[in-house]
């Protein structure tokens, strides 16, 4: 076994020392991002919660982080240009510093990546192959890319270079809080976590650090049970960011050595965070940089028990609008904002207004309306209207059925969101 294979397996093929070499590197390029009070969670959690905020990092993660220290250490030896694979944010980031050093970069992206993400990896001046399904089968494309160019590849996680250069978050956040009790960070190949945990532990030991995955797509705890990494299958996630369906060989006994504990949230728990943040932390955060947030609020996290405060880390911001609508509508149905009904009514003139005017005195707001007849059991004289509207609560949307069924008509809620007993 080479030095280097046995450094790999033993956890040690970054250190301290790595890290704190990167950190000057990254300086150049990153910002040092702030660190925000969550009252919300606290409350919740009780204890001190707050957010360190990378989705205010340059190119929305912290991507940057890692890119930054890999190209300073290739120097002129990524002249020729550099390959990337990457769902988006590490894509961003390599586009971004390439540019600023002037030099060229080719990105492998899914096919079903953020249209966002790819967008703007444009704009920053690569040139983008869409194809793959997912990051592995990129990771494949980007190699044989590697091979007919001549070009580096800039691995998304399983790199020195590269970890070292995440790590610098970590001491960043060891030297911000000086009560730091647990870290909370998303784990996707596990660059980030493997260099966040490997800074703060050797900083403190005493500092917890809980890494958290999508259980759509989770390898590591199985690959850690079995000394070895194991390729999982990848459902469909809001956290494409950390779709990773097979740990690095550096991550892996990095994660294993320095991460306490791993903990899977699910796609509800995530929207549920990503609107959560929106909303009361003011914070725009895509799905892979809320999973943090989402362990927490669904208690999947052992929080402190002896004071100090937890740290969740926010990786990145880049999510596509109409995703974060989704997220929103759902989100608002779930807490009985937004109610959704279809209503059968004779076709008779006046019917509809009859019915819009009770829901109007109820308090409720319209936002859609409309006529349905195609594909439901209706009498030939019934017409059928799917209704979509705005209330203030699980109870006032429970009222404005009872109002509706008071008036003589057959109103059924669409879907079971919230539970609370809507009869009459």
């Amino acid at each position: 076994m080479s030095e280097a294979a046995g450094a790999a397996r033993r956890g040690d093929s970054v250190t301290l020392a790595d890290v704190r070499a990167a950190r000057a590197q990254v300086e150049r390029v990153a910002l040092r991002t702030p660190v925000f009070n969550s009252r919300g969670l606290s409350q919740e959690a009780g204890s001190r919660v707050v957010f360190k905020a990378e989705n205010l990092q340059r190119t929305g993660s912290f991507k940057v982080r890692g890119v930054a220290n890999k190209l300073a250490i290739l120097g002129p030896g990524a002249g020729a240009g550099i390959v990337v694979a990457s769902a988006g944010n590490h894509a961003q980031a390599a586009a971004f510093v390439a540019a600023q050093l002037g030099i060229s970069c080719e990105v492998f992206m899914p096919a079903t990546a953020s249209i966002a993400k790819s967008e703007a990896t444009i704009a920053y001046g690569a040139q983008v192959h869409l194809g793959g399904d997912g990051i592995d089968e990129c990771l494949e494309l980007a190699r044989a890319r590697v091979l007919e160019t001549g070009k580096v590849l800039v691995h998304p996680f399983d790199d020195p270079a590269v970890i070292a250069g995440q790590g610098s978050l970590g001491l960043e956040l060891v030297e911000d809080i000086a009560d730091l009790a647990l870290v909370v960070v998303p784990l996707g190949g596990g660059g980030l976590a493997a260099g966040v945990a490997l800074a703060v532990k050797s900083l403190n030991p005493s500092v917890a650090v809980v890494a958290v995955q999508a259980a759509s797509v989770a390898p590591f705890p199985a690959s850690i049970a079995q000394g070895r990494t194991v390729e999982v299958t990848a459902d469909p996630t809001l956290a494409d960011g950390i779709s990773v369906r097979r740990p690095g060989e550096l991550t892996l006994p990095l994660v294993a050595k320095f991460v306490d504990d791993i903990v899977t949230v699910g796609e509800d728990e995530i929207a549920d965070a990503m609107v959560l943040l929106l909303e009361r932390a003011k914070l725009l955060v895509e799905g892979a940089g809320a999973v943090g947030a989402a362990a927490v609020a669904s208690r999947r996290v052992t929080m402190p028990t002896e004071g100090g405060t937890t740290a969740v880390v926010l990786s990145g911001g880049n999510v596509d609008t109409g995703l974060l609508l989704d997220a929103i509508r759902r989100h608002e149905t779930r807490c009985g904002r937004r109610l959704v009904l279809f209503a059968r009514m004779s076709d008779r003139p006046g019917q509809l207004a009859r019915l819009l005017t009770r829901l109007g005195a109820s308090g409720a707001n319209l936002l859609e309306v409309d006529h349905l007849r195609e594909g439901f059991d209706l009498h030939v004289r019934e017409n059928g209207v799917q209704l979509v509207l705005e209330t203030r609560n699980p109870a006032h949307a429970a009222l404005v059925i009872r109002e509706a069924r008071a008036e003589g008509f057959d109103v059924d809620r669409v879907g079971h969101a919230f539970a609370v007993e809507d009869e009459p």
